[in-house]
């Protein structure tokens, strides 16, 4: 029978800015068991005035007031979690079954020398934004009042890269996954990694309430989120694809495929040719078949372009593959 296992983001359980091959997992659990990681998000430096009446969330306090060290610039990621039997050669299989939102606002700004348009915004801009929980929704307070309504994502989710790589920056997402910044992976959908190393070492975190595809400006509504994760092995990547060797993902109405590299145009081969891969393992069509159809029926959408590795993912509706 399944299991809950719930991890508090703790000083033990949060690392700053990096994914390891080497750091020890804070939890080991057997595969299809359910996961709920307290994901933090905020550095000291952009926490709310006092004027505005905001409170930091517990949990983010706990991480300020223990000084927890900045391994390489990035984010904030509790785990990793072992999944026991996960080896290299699997696919780790991520459900998002829920998705709590951890605080009462999040914020969105832009710095000098990042973003998309770094020459035009040569300046720093901040802005904290109130979330309304019941309703699920925030308001923007710029000089027209707009309210969104949340879907909330996790803008990193990943397992330890290989062994070769070593200790790497959170901030480029790569084919451990991480920063993926894919709006698509909300409540409900499913993540598939390729597992690089022994227990795989699932992480998760940059809690997104709400995020345009391409994240223009850098950030999302960066804020604080709890993910109900249900991790489960597939042995050799799953009987559809033997060998899983970039992330993809699927909703309940669309497969997709995915692609990062600093050229856009790369990134772009990238997600398109695992899209074909994906048909082909799929169906009894031919690659240059998957390759029209993928002309005709796909959609082929910027992910992101802020995180120097730049993303494309595809998107392929379910029924086609029926």
């Amino acid at each position: 029978m399944a299991s809950t296992h719930r991890i508090d983001a703790t000083a033990d359980t949060v690392r700053w800015g990096a994914f390891d091959p080497d750091f020890p997992p804070v939890a080991t659990v057997d595969p299809g068991d359910l996961v709920v990681l307290e994901c933090v998000s905020g550095p000291p430096e952009v926490m709310p005035p006092a004027s505005l009446g905001l409170a930091t969330p517990p949990a983010l306090a706990r991480i300020h007031a223990a000084d927890l060290p900045r391994l390489l610039p990035g984010h904030m990621l509790t785990g990793p979690v072992a999944v026991r039997g996960a080896e290299p050669g699997d696919a780790l299989r991520i459900d998002v079954e829920r998705i709590e939102l951890g605080a009462d606002w999040g914020y969105c700004g832009f710095r000098p020398l990042m973003g998309t348009l770094p020459d035009d915004f040569p300046f720093r801009s901040l802005t904290h934004i109130p979330v309304d929980r019941a309703t699920r929704t925030c308001r923007l307070p710029m000089a027209r009042k707009i309210t969104l309504p949340l879907a909330p994502f996790f803008g990193v989710m990943g397992v330890a890269p290989p062994e070769a790589w070593g200790r790497i920056s959170t901030v480029e997402p790569r084919a451990h996954g991480g920063n993926l910044d894919n709006k698509e992976l909300g409540e409900g959908a499913t993540l598939f990694l390729p597992v690089h190393v022994a227990g795989a070492m699932f992480s998760a975190g940059d809690g997104h309430g709400v995020q345009g595809d391409g994240e223009v400006c850098i950030n999302a509504l960066e804020m604080c989120l709890t993910g109900h994760f249900r991790l489960d092995i597939e042995k050799g990547g799953g009987a559809a694809d033997p060998v899983l060797r970039y992330p993809r993902a699927e909703t309940a109405t669309h497969f997709i495929s995915m692609g990062m590299h600093e050229d856009l145009d790369e990134a772009m081969r990238t997600a398109l040719r695992e899209m074909i891969r994906f048909i082909t393992s799929r169906t009894p069509l031919s690659p240059a078949e998957a390759y029209k159809l993928c002309s005709l029926a796909a959609d082929f959408r910027v992910t992101q372009t802020v995180n120097r590795e730049k993303g494309v993912h595809g998107m392929l509706r379910k029924s086609l593959l029926d």
